[in-house]
């Protein structure tokens, strides 16, 4: 059975993406658009106007400023149409939650890249105006692009300053501050110059790799359906695995006390180095192996 990676990005082969994938590499492939005919004939992408017109909540909509999900607003689908009119971009969460078909590829892509199943998956739809685009920045994700219809540019860039971010950051607002805490140089305040340009066309697909710089302009309205996904990092896995366990023992489970009482705080003190001592103990019979068994299944 072909995998989800090989339809999109064929001839390559799963292999040969995952190589790329290692590396952080941005890849495209181009298709016609009708080798994604289950897709592009969905109500939701066959135009912006069946999209508004079946869409069943509230639509995202980027607010003047920043063109960016970080300054937007909800609105209405019969809004939103008048604000794309008027230049706005807009951008619709999760509908993977109400179409099969997204939901099915969405799952397969988490599963040819081996994700965890802690990953918090979702696809995206994107509808951007000619001349508009999305400010520079770059994900916590990982993301698939495919161009549904409309012509749109990407300018893609290596991150000098930050490896593996476990936040998002658009250039001209305020990194929160654990991303702050970890920054390898200071952010840039325009997008770097030494950037590669990808034009998407429908049928074209691109894999943005995690923490990528990235911009976006539509030379023509377009439409382009994304997904998208937050995997744990090796943190979030130690740190369910340590909550787990944790969570067996009474004393773990006991109030932190006089944490800040002047008088009894000695007593705070010593109880959590008991506990601390208790863990350094167990820690060395840890195993990775054990550790992801109790988190997800045995791979097949």
């Amino acid at each position: 059975m072909e995998k989800v990676i090989e339809s999109l990005f064929s001839p390559l082969n799963r292999e040969e993406f995952i190589s790329a994938y290692r590396e952080n590499r941005p890849i495209t492939a181009h298709h016609d658009i009708d080798k994604f005919k289950e897709l592009s004939s969905l109500k939701y992408l066959s135009s912006l106007s069946s999209l508004l017109e079946s869409w069943p909540s509230k639509v995202n909509a980027y607010s003047p400023g920043i063109p960016d999900e970080v300054n937007s607003t909800q609105v209405d689908p019969v809004q939103a149409q008048k604000l794309f009119d008027s230049g706005s971009g807009l951008y619709f969460d999760d509908p993977n939650n109400t179409e099969e078909i997204l939901a099915k590829t969405l799952e397969g892509l988490r599963q040819d890249l081996g994700l965890s199943n802690l990953t918090y998956s979702r696809s995206l739809i994107y509808a951007i105006p000619k001349g508009k685009g999305t400010a520079p920045h770059f994900d916590q994700n990982i993301n698939f692009v495919l161009q549904i219809s409309g012509t749109k540019k990407w300018w893609v860039a290596p991150n000098t300053s930050v490896e593996n971010p476990m936040t998002r950051y658009t250039i001209g607002t305020n990194p929160d501050p654990e991303l702050d805490s970890y920054l390898d140089e200071d952010l840039p305040t325009t997008f770097p110059s030494e950037s590669t340009e990808y034009e998407l066309k429908p049928g074209s697909v691109l894999f943005l790799p995690r923490g990528t710089w990235h911009k976006t302009e539509a030379t023509e309205d377009a439409l382009s359906l994304n997904f998208t996904f937050s995997a744990p990092t090796w943190i979030d896995m130690l740190q369910t695995a340590l909550r787990s366990r944790l969570t067996q023992s009474p004393f773990w489970r006991g109030t932190a006390n006089f944490t800040t009482d002047l008088e009894l705080h000695t007593e705070a003190v010593s109880m959590f180095d008991t506990l601390l001592d208790q863990l350094k103990q167990d820690v060395p019979s840890w195993q990775a192996r054990d550790i992801l068994r109790a988190i997800e299944m045995e791979p097949e």
